[in-house]
């Protein structure tokens, strides 16, 4: 029925999923996978494949899922438990899919996502489909408050910049008392997210970007001012 999601895929859609393991895997390549992990400072084993083929090989797992409203969390599970990066990717690309299917109840979940093996990467690749939840509910605004104080700093990474290119849907009250709760961490990841979350709402509002550093500018690192300004 129009509205339901379901939670187990069709055995068509199952095969589709055990397709796109078995062909990233055939797509790997050794010394593009050493240049990769690499760049990530050899933290994650990768399998070497690149972007533009990792969507093309699970684009029919994604559109299946998506047709059939399929909100599979065994599915993520198992991409964010196997060892080569690009899984993890997958399994943010899928979220963001069928983040219409997510709800408020679903934010747990993907807080654990973001705390296990947590780099910048994967952290960011579901700054949308948090935006997209919170978004919904008076209950999602006020989880990601408390995210925004989280112990993990991933969490509060994810909470600042969750709202990037809302534009002019952005809540700027949220946006603030989330940046104003990270002001002094001290964390590069931190202040970086401080820095990307404003300089992206300044396309849409430069007056309110260039008043929130006025008013903030003793309190926030000399990097989240720079990166905020770029394009004031």
């Amino acid at each position: 029925m129009k509205g339901e999601r379901s939670a187990s895929p069709t055995p068509e859609t199952a095969e589709l999923a055990r397709r796109l393991f078995a062909d990233l895997r055939a797509a790997a390549d050794g010394e593009r996978a050493a240049q990769m992990a690499a760049y990530m400072r050899d933290q994650f084993r990768y399998l070497g494949v690149q972007t533009p083929a990792r969507r093309k090989i699970s684009r029919p797992f994604l559109n299946a899922a998506k047709k059939e409203r399929l909100l599979d969390w065994d599915f993520v599970d198992a991409c964010w438990q196997a060892e080569e990066r690009e899984f993890q990717y997958v399994a943010a690309d899928y979220l963001r899919k069928v983040r219409h299917l997510l709800t408020v109840a679903d934010l747990p979940r993907i807080r654990g996502l973001a705390v296990t093996k947590p780099w910048w990467d994967t952290v960011d690749s579901l700054d949308a489909t948090v935006g997209s939840v919170v978004a919904q509910s008076a209950e999602g605004r006020e989880l990601i408050l408390k995210w925004a104080r989280d112990e993990s700093m991933w969490v509060r990474r994810l909470a600042i910049d969750h709202q990037l290119q809302r534009k002019e849907s952005t809540d700027v009250e949220l946006l603030s008392s989330i940046i104003e709760a990270n002001l002094g961490s001290g964390e590069f990841f931190i202040d970086k997210a401080v820095g990307w979350a404003l300089r992206d709402y300044s396309k849409t509002d430069p007056e309110w970007v260039r008043a929130f550093i006025a008013e903030h500018r003793q309190g926030m690192a000399a990097l989240a001012i720079r990166e905020a300004s770029k394009y004031l």
